[in-house]
């Protein structure tokens, strides 16, 4: 019977533990970190060594890249030659490193993300920058190790002659960390290690007066030093980069953004497709055309705007929604000593220049080992020259080399390395020239073995050294920075601050269409005018409310079943006087079976502020406005309402205002806010005017001394009313006639506070406007029907009025006002209609005062 293998039992968690630990530590030792010192990784170090031994330096001729990876694939690293072509690829990549390790000849790809040609159509050697990384490699200035089968010897780390893991960075995934290391300007980093071997004991902040940020090879603009201070002191940070761009107009008088510069690492391709996908789906409104320009000159991307589009918000919507603004996370994190460390940038160049000590301080020993084995050899060759006759003498006397080389050592006493040397000696070195040239080498052999001495016993003179040769280095292929930086955070510009402050009039129409059209876009007309029309709508709609705001207040919506919804005015559509505009539903999520009721401007949610509300059965309610903060589009409950009761008006108050009451049918109850309490979102209110069965409330005015009450009837009539014409009451009493209702002037519609040099804007049913100065509409008493404001053609009837804020309003006076032509309408008045023929009625009772 066959013996056969003992079976040892392992714990399956001890096997995958003991398994993926080292899988883990292969992959950041020997794949996927740096190394502090030449800033690559084993895949670069390998292929820069093939290239070396290829002798492919910058003076030479390129070859295949499927020669270099193919041999150090079979030399060096045994991994798949697709991983090998992409590292050789990156390092001859422009815009991949800011200065490229390879030289390649062929297509290499390109910013678009195209792919690079094969690995048998194109070449590469390596760059002068590439060939530095490789100075004094044959110097043993660096410990060679054994390759993957152990039958070749590679450098464990490059001799690096210039600090590249600051300057072209580094990126890659290990297990559970990575890497991602920004490149700098060349100038900067070398200034900084300078500055680094006079003072070793400089601070962090006095190394970024010389690296001030990272420098990518695609240009941008870094916004603030937050982040950057953050990674040079803990190794790790975050910046926002952005495009570089320029505005130009054409011809033909537009604007376009032009783009010369992107973020590092973003796809140009990638970017454009986004960018026009964007712009279809009017994510990204007012550009006309986007045109990709770049060539091998340079990056242009073409963003052509529409008449009238605003730069800045264009701009906003751009760096929002596209990676022409991204940002770069800062990780240092590289190997120390075959350790992952996460380093500042005072040890990443305390590190190199410790790598270049021991570089130096190697290369200077092998230098003077060198030299005292030639000086040695020359010294024999002297004294073989000053006896020559006795010499030759001795080797003709002699039976072979070697009794010559031992008659040679015992006379002149020699060593057997000179002796060889002399018997190996030319005749033609006998010249007195050669003599003199073996003399004065000597001579020089001898000063620069004293130099290198000096060096290996003085380390300043050796760190001076190493300043030297990192100013050359900087002085041969420093160039200036490619990035900006701007001091201060980035700021997201704010669409609003970039929008007109502007007094819009708000339309609702009894089927739902909404729209915002500028103040200014009405004329000024005298009162009694017909007015202009409004709004086109359909035969079976007419509009509804009236409002008016900035286009930088919250517009509050709150509808028929008790839910509030909120948006900012100027998110509103705006149109054309004439225009249909677009359906509420379409903005908010409004259920179909509800209808907007009221609507309320304010500036910010708070705890100080109140939306005080009443419904046409008189019940009144605040809450506060903080408590609407996250209605936004999709709404919630401000009002628990009674059934076949509805929303009727609501209003900002303090919470200490008073407030007046009207009702339809001419009533009106001063009462003070303070009688109603806070309550929440979802309450019913309390009772706050007491109404005749035929009654409902028309609206809510708070009280203001320094204005006064307009009130305004459904056939066109109104006048202005003063506060302290009335009296407080409690709630829940049917207070005071404000107006007697009849026939001709039909019931109240609204009602508003105003200022004497305000202005109003009225509107009918049908659609028809008028704006006009409050001033010349007069103050009467309680009980009088006031003067015609609006002419009404039935069955048209007014259905709202609002007033125009004094501030920021725009009005466009037509300096022929008070001409018929300019009235919009037939200027003659009733005689027993005009104001001097008005007479103020005498003032009722007060009705239920006291109830």
């Amino acid at each position: 019977m066959a013996e056969t293998g003992k079976i040892i039992p392992v714990a399956i968690e001890d096997e995958v533990k003991t398994a993926y630990l080292t899988y883990a530590m292969s992959v950041i030792v020997s794949r996927a970190l740096p190394d502090v010192r030449d800033g690559l990784k084993p895949v670069h170090r390998r292929l820069m060594y093939s290239m070396d031994e290829l002798g492919l330096h910058p003076g030479s001729a390129t070859k295949k890249s499927a020669r270099i990876t193919g041999d150090a694939m079979g030399k060096y690293h045994p991994h798949g030659d697709a991983s090998l072509y992409d590292a050789l690829v990156r390092m001859a990549q422009e815009f991949s490193l800011r200065y490229p390790l390879v030289q390649g000849q062929g297509n290499f790809g390109s910013i678009d993300g195209d792919p690079p040609a094969a690995s048998r159509y194109t070449e590469a050697k390596l760059s002068k920058v590439g060939d530095e990384m490789l100075t004094d490699l044959k110097k043993e200035t660096v410990d060679f190790v054994p390759n993957y089968d152990e039958s070749l010897m590679e450098p464990s780390v490059l001799p690096a002659a210039l600090p590249n893991l600051l300057i072209n960075g580094s990126s890659g995934i290990a297990v559970g960390m990575a890497t991602n290391m920004a490149p700098h300007n060349l100038r900067e980093v070398c200034a900084a290690v300078c500055a680094f071997i006079d003072n070793p004991e400089m601070s962090i902040d006095e190394l970024m007066t010389y690296v001030t940020g990272p420098d990518f090879p695609t240009g941008g603009i870094i916004f603030g030093r937050r982040g950057i201070k953050e990674a040079y002191r803990t190794g790790r940070g975050k910046l926002l980069v952005r495009g570089k761009f320029v505005i130009e107009t054409n011809k033909s008088g537009r604007e376009a953004i032009i783009f010369n510069e992107i973020p590092y690492a973003v796809n140009k391709g990638s970017l454009l497709v986004r960018l026009g996908e964007l712009i279809r789906e009017k994510v990204i409104d007012g550009i006309s055309e986007l045109r990709d320009e770049s060539d091998r000159d340079g990056l242009r991307i073409v963003i052509e705007l529409k008449r009238g589009a605003i730069i800045k918000v264009v701009l906003n919507q751009l760096f929002s929604h596209t990676t022409l603004q991204s940002s770069f996370g800062i990780i240092n994190l590289a190997l120390v000593n075959n350790q992952p460390k996460c380093l500042n940038l005072k040890e990443l160049i305390h590190y190199f220049v410790e790598h270049r000590v021991d570089v130096v301080t190697r290369r200077t020993r092998f230098d003077l080992r060198k030299a005292e084995e030639r000086a040695h050899i020359l010294e024999g060759l002297v004294i073989a020259l000053a006896n020559i006759d006795e010499v030759v003498a001795i080797i003709k006397a002699s039976r072979d080399i070697n009794i010559a080389k031992m008659s040679l050592q015992e006379r002149f006493l020699l060593s057997e390395i000179q002796a060889q040397a002399i018997v190996d000696m030319r005749l033609g070195r006998l010249t007195s020239l050669e003599v003199e040239k073996l003399q004065q080498e000597l001579a020089e052999l001898k000063t620069l073995i004293a130099y290198l001495k000096s060096l290996l016993e003085d380390e300043k003179k050796l760190r001076g050294v190493i300043k030297d040769e990192t100013q050359s280095i900087s002085d041969r292929y420093g160039d200036d920075r490619r990035t900006e930086i701007v001091n201060g955070e980035v700021e997201n510009i704010n669409i609003e601050d970039l929008i007109k402050k502007e007094e819009m009039m708000i339309l609702i129409s009894n089927l739902g269409y909404v729209k915002r059209v500028p103040c200014s876009s009405y004329k000024h007309q005298g009162r009694g005018g017909k007015g202009m029309n409004s709004a086109k709508l359909t035969e079976d709609d007419f509009v509804e409310q009236i409002f008016v705001a900035s286009t930088h207040e919250y517009i509050m919506f709150i509808t028929s079943a008790g839910k509030a919804y909120w948006m900012k005015v100027h998110e509103l559509p705006e149109g054309t006087r004439t225009s249909k505009g677009s359906h509420i539903k379409s903005l908010l999520t409004v259920s179909p079976n509800e209808d907007i009721t009221a609507i309320v401007a304010l500036k910010e949610f708070s705890d100080d502020q109140y939306l005080f509300m009443g419904t046409a059965r008189g019940v009144v309610k605040k809450v506060k406005t903080s408590e609407f903060s996250n209605a936004k589009t999709r709404g919630i409950i401000a009002i628990r309402l009674d059934e076949g009761d509805k929303l009727v008006s609501a209003l900002l108050t303090t919470g200490k205002d008073g407030v007046v009451l009207i009702s339809r049918k001419g009533q009106a109850l001063r009462t003070e806010e303070e009688y109603v309490r806070p309550m929440g979102r979802s309450s019913r209110g309390v009772g706050g005017m007491r109404l005749s069965n035929d009654d409902e409330l028309t609206g809510v005015l708070r009280v203001d001394g320094a204005e006064k009450m307009l009130i305004l009837s459904e056939y066109g009539y109104g006048k202005r009313v003063s506060f302290d014409e009335f009296s407080p009451h409690g709630r829940g009493t049917g207070g005071q006639k404000i107006y007697t209702v009849s026939e001709r002037t039909g019931e109240i519609v609204g009602c508003v506070t105003v200022l004497e040099d305000e202005e109003i804007m009225c509107i009918t049913s049908q659609g028809k406007s008028i704006k006009l100065a409050v001033s010349s509409i007069p103050i009467m008493g309680r009980a009088a029907q006031g003067v015609r404001i609006l002419t009404i053609d039935q069955p048209d009837f007014v259905i709202g009025v609002d007033r125009i804020a004094q501030e920021e309003k725009m009005i466009e006076i037509n300096n022929d006002a008070c001409a018929p032509e300019a009235s919009g309408g037939d200027e003659t008045q009733d005689p027993e209609e005009d104001e001097n023929s008005l007479r103020d009625e005498p003032d009722e009772d007060e009705q239920n005062s006291d109830s």
